[in-house]
């Protein structure tokens, strides 16, 4: 097994400053906590992204808005700013995901994991959202596509919904889009009833969930819900949109996070992921690609607080590369009326 681990020190000089958490000191977490890679994974180079590339995602009128950011500070949406070198970051974390991609399908590697910033997964085909600038799963995903992979799933773990991601394949039938996010929380979207339009119906799959769920609750949902899916639907290519703003300790999505205003509604308790909920939740998309024959690729999304987010990348860093993943206590039963829910919906499309 040989596992890539995507890198360029041009992540780190995308400075949104204006007290946006996306810092660089988030990637500085990370490589100090992968200072040393566990043994079958290595250090990979990035590339920029193509025109060609990015308009498989997005506008050419947002393109040449944001080429015209180069060079420049700005802010874009109340909480989207970029700095002199952020959109050369931005093409480069596309390039990052992209390039992964072609490795994996090349049989360069056998999985990996871009450690790319600005995150992706809010950014919409015409406008920036939410930290970021372009999506650099749905890219990745797009190319995959273009270079004959039929189907794709896009599995998405950050705490936050990625409404960008839904948005863009939500009238596709061959990329599946699977998310478990808080709610009520930004973005707003996200509901179990969002199951994709037109010839896309069916295949975008939402679990809402409550705050307060841990390790053992999420890996339930995913088992429960995202794998038979995932095995239903056999995808030649899993993308993990793996933000690690969840994990128990962040600011934006933790213990701490537990009031989050939407249309009046309040999230207690926030998320209560550890590294070890992560390493799980690899695990399980490890099992599906080693079950479908399938390359795996993780992206890294969100993450806020230091030493959780380097802890939490290197646990998955441990599992693509080989190491066991770990065996989670006993479900409180905090997920079920989650699963109830879900299960509903989602039968009408899969048998689960």
């Amino acid at each position: 097994m040989s596992t890539l681990v995507v890198w360029d020190e041009l992540f780190v000089e995308h400075e949104p400053g204006l007290d946006i958490r996306d810092t660089p000191e988030r990637l500085g977490a990370v490589r100090s906590a992968l200072s040393r890679l566990p043994p079958g994974a290595r250090w990979a180079s990035a590339r920029d992204a193509t025109r060609g590339e990015l308009a498989r995602v997005h506008t050419p009128a947002w393109l040449d808005e944001l080429d015209t950011y180069r060079g420049r500070s700005a802010l874009l949406e109340p909480d989207t700013a970029v700095s002199p070198r952020s959109v050369e970051a931005a093409v480069r974390a596309a390039g990052a995901a992209v390039g992964l991609v072609d490795a994996l399908l090349e049989g360069t590697g056998t999985n990996g994991m871009a450690l790319v910033r600005p995150p992706g997964h809010h950014a919409l085909p015409e406008r920036p959202m939410g930290f970021c600038l372009l999506n650099n799963a749905a890219l990745a995903a797009e190319h995959a596509r273009g270079r004959g992979v039929e189907r794709v799933a896009i599995l998405d773990w950050d705490v936050h919904h990625g409404n960008g991601t839904q948005r863009i394949f939500e009238r596709r039938a061959d990329v599946l889009y699977f998310s478990t996010h808080l709610s009520p929380f930004y973005p707003g979207t996200g509901r179990a009833e969002e199951v994709g339009a037109g010839a896309g119906v069916g295949y975008t799959v939402n679990v809402p969930m409550p705050g307060g769920l841990g390790d053992a609750e999420l890996e339930a949902l995913w088992r429960r819900v995202a794998m038979p899916i995932v095995e239903r639907f056999r995808p030649g290519l899993i993308i993990v949109s793996a933000g690690f703003d969840g994990h128990a300790d962040d600011p934006l999505g933790g213990r701490d996070a537990f009031e989050e205003q939407l249309a009046g509604r309040s999230v207690p308790g926030g998320s209560l992921l550890t590294e070890k909920g992560y390493a799980a939740l690899c695990g399980c998309a490890g099992e599906l690609a080693a079950s479908l024959g399938a390359p795996l690729m993780l992206v890294l999304e969100g993450g806020y607080a230091l030493g959780a987010l380097g802890r939490s990348v290197r646990a998955c860093v441990e599992v693509l590369a080989g190491a066991r993943p770990p065996e989670l206590g006993a479900c409180r039963g905090a997920e079920r009326l989650v699963l109830e829910r879900v299960l509903e919906v989602q039968r009408r499309f899969w048998p689960l």
